[in-house]
C-alpha cells in the first residue's frame, strides 16, 4: 500500500561505537542496551541494500529530494573507505530519480583535511555537537578517560571554518546545561561562526525528569527566553535558531516540520548499523529498545514501514495523537505537546503532556506574545 505521506529523511548510523563518554548520552549512558547487539560500523552490503530501499522510496512516491543525515556514535569513526562507499552508492542509486542532501552529524574530535576532501568532493555538510566554551562544553563532553573534548572539537571547527571548507558547516547543535549561563553559551557558540544553532533540552521522561526540573520556576523557559532575547534583538542575524525559527513560524500562523515544535507528522526513519529500521533515537531514554519496530531493510520497504503500527503511531502528528490536557491548551499548536520521548511514563505510555509542560508553555506563550505584537505593531505602521 501506498503511504500518502512518505519519508523524506533518514538518520544513517554508518558507526555505532563513539570516542567520547557524554554523560546525557541516550545511545550509551541512559537506559537503552540495543547498542552492543549491533555490528560496530555498517557493511557495504547494508549501504547497498539501504541506497536501493530509498531510490525505491523516492521513485515510488515521486519524491524530487531526499535527505540522509550520517550518525552514530561517531559516524567518523566508520572510517573513509566505508563512508565514501555509502555516498558513492547513494548517488548511483539515486541518479535518476532524486536529488540527495547528505549531512553528517559529529563531535569534530576526528576531523582532519582528509575528511574535509572527501565531503568537499561528495558535497556533505558537517554539523557538529558542542555544548558552549570550554568549561560549559567539558562538563559532560568528555573522553572515557574523564579528559575534556573541547580543544579537539575547536581544532575540528577551525578546519571546518577553511575558506575551501565554510560552505559544509551546517552549524552547532547544543544540549541545554542549567549551570551554564545562557549568553555566555550562546556568545562562545557564536565565536565559531556558525551558520546555524540549535538548542536540546536534556532527554527525560516522568520517571526520569531533567536536571534541576522545577515546574513553578519554569528554568529551562528562562534560560531559552534569554538566550531568545539575545537572538531576536540583535540589530543584524548572527546566525538562525532552528527552534526560534520554527516557534516564531508557529506564532505568525505558518506550518513547520519538526519533531519537537508544532503538531506534524513527522517524515524521517532511523536506519541502524545491521540495517534494522528504528524510530527517533530520542525514543531510547524511555526504556531498553525503545526506538525499535522489528523491521529490517532487507525484509521491509520504506512504505511497509510507514504502515506499520508502531512506526505510524510514533510519527503520527495532530491533536489526536495528544493527551487530553493538551488538546485544550492555548499554545499546543506551536509546542505540538513536545517531544513524544519526553511524554513518557512507565505506566501511561506517551499519554502525557511533556514533562517539559511548564517550560515549553512559558516559553511559547512569551516568543507568541513578543511575536505577535510586534507584527501587529509593523502592520499598523504599514496601514
Amino acid at each position: 500500500m501506498r503511504d500518502a505521506n512518505p519519508f523524506v529523511e533518514w538518520v544513517v548510523k554508518v558507526a555505532q561505537p563513539c570516542n567520547l563518554a557524554c554523560d546525557y548520552c541516550y545511545v550509551y549512558e541512559l537506559l537503552d542496551r540495543s547498542w552492543r547487539d549491533k555490528p560496530s560500523v555498517m557493511a557495504t552490503g547494508t549501504a547497498d541494500q539501504l541506497a536501493r530501499r530509498i531510490a525505491e522510496h523516492a521513485g515510488r512516491h515521486g519524491l524530487p529530494r531526499v535527505r540522509v543525515t550520517l550518525h552514530g556514535g561517531e559516524p567518523l569513526l566508520a572510517g573513509p573507505s566505508r563512508i565514501e562507499h555509502l555516498l558513492h552508492v547513494l548517488k548511483e542509486a539515486l541518479r535518476d530519480t532524486a536529488e540527495c542532501d547528505i549531512s553528517l552529524q559529529s563531535n569534530a574530535t576526528l576531523l582532519n583535511p582528509l575528511w574535509m576532501d572527501l565531503f568537499r568532493r561528495h558535497g556533505v555538510s558537517v554539523g557538529v555537537s558542542l555544548d558552549g566554551g570550554r568549561e560549559a562544553n567539558d562538563r559532560h563532553r568528555r573522553t572515557r578517560n574523564g579528559r575534556g573534548s573541547h580543544a579537539s572539537v575547536q581544532r575540528g571547527l577551525e578546519l571546518l571554518r577553511r575558506p575551501e571548507n565554510k560552505a559544509l558547516f551546517a552549524g552547532l547543535l547544543c544540549t541545554v546545561d542549567l549551570a551554564n549561563p545562557p549568553l555566555r553559551v550562546y556568545e562562545s557558540l557564536l565565536a565559531h561562526e556558525p551558520p546555524a544553532i540549535n538548542f536540546l533540552l536534556p532527554h527525560a521522561t516522568w520517571e526520569h525528569p531533567p536536571p534541576g526540573h522545577d515546574p513553578d520556576r519554569t528554568p529551562y523557559a528562562n534560560w531559552l527566553l534569554a538566550v531568545f532575547e539575545r537572538w531576536y534583538t540583535a540589530p543584524r542575524q548572527e546566525t538562525r535558531v532552528r527552534l526560534f525559527e520554527d516557534l516564531v513560524d508557529l506564532a505568525l500562523g505558518g506550518d513547520v516540520r519538526s519533531e519537537s515544535t508544532g503538531l506534524a507528522d513527522t517524515d524521517f526513519l532511523v536506519v541502524e548499523s545491521d540495517g534494522t529500521i528504528e524510530l527517533s533515537d530520542s525514543l531510547k531514554v524511555t526504556r531498553d529498545g525503545g526506538a525499535a519496530t522489528g523491521l529490517d531493510i532487507f525484509t521491509h520497504d520504506f512504505d511497509t514501514a510507514a504502515q506499520h503500527p508502531v512506526v505510524a503511531d510514533a510519527r503520527r502528528g495532530g491533536l489526536a495523537a495528544l493527551a487530553d490536557v493538551c488538546r485544550s491548551c492555548e499554545v499546543v499548536r506551536m509546542c505540538g505537546g513536545g517531544l513524544r520521548a519526553h511524554r513518557f511514563h512507565p505506566s501511561t505510555g506517551f499519554a502525557n503532556a511533556s514533562v517539559y509542560c511548564a517550560d515549553l508553555r512559558v516559553l511559547t506563550t512569551r516568543i507568541r506574545d513578543r511575536v505577535v505584537a510586534d507584527a501587529t505593531a509593523l502592520l499598523g505602521g504599514v496601514s
